[in-house]
């Protein structure tokens, strides 16, 4: 089953160096998105779970204030037996154990020139959160953007080398 688990560069590069995600909180295509998106191919549906795994990833940036701020979004694809469906999305889902390198597929990640977007949606949550549309504007804002795609072949594009 295609899960997508939103982190930030530095849990990346953790992840990287110890070989697993150890994030079990994910997003995948669960009966809840194919009840909303009834019309929509796996593609959009899987598409759906990678744009509310992106909004994750945003609110793990907003507790990291001097992070890097680019939104991660790992897919990778693990046991179905792994996978139990619920949370804050309706594509959410937690995972029984962590994610091996082995098992990811790709890696989505923000062009560096979104920055400015993505930190107004961070200060926007609280407002968006709370109901504001115009704050929740901001957050359709950094859905626009879109995240570059990485091969798992590429993953170390995104890895600077371990300090000497």
């Amino acid at each position: 089953m295609r899960v997508y688990l939103p982190t930030t560069l530095p849990a990346l590069v953790a992840a990287a160096r110890a070989g697993s995600l150890d994030g079990r909180a994910a997003h995948a295509v669960t009966a809840a998105v194919r009840e909303w998106y009834a019309a929509g191919d796996t593609e959009e549906l899987e598409y759906t779970a990678l744009t509310e795994a992106a909004e994750a990833s945003l609110r793990l940036l907003a507790a990291e204030p001097d992070g890097v701020l680019r939104r991660v979004v790992v897919a990778a694809d693990v046991p179905e037996r792994l996978v139990t469906a619920g949370g804050r999305f309706r594509s959410s889902v937690t995972l029984a154990a962590p994610v091996g390198l082995d098992a990811v597929a790709s890696v989505h990640v923000d062009e560096p020139e979104a920055g400015p977007t993505i930190r107004a949606a961070i200060e926007a949550l609280p407002a968006a959160d709370a109901g504001d549309d115009d704050a929740r504007f901001l957050l359709d804002e950094a859905e626009a953007c879109d995240l570059l795609w990485y091969d798992v072949a590429e993953l170390a594009q995104l890895i600077p080398p371990p300090e000497a």
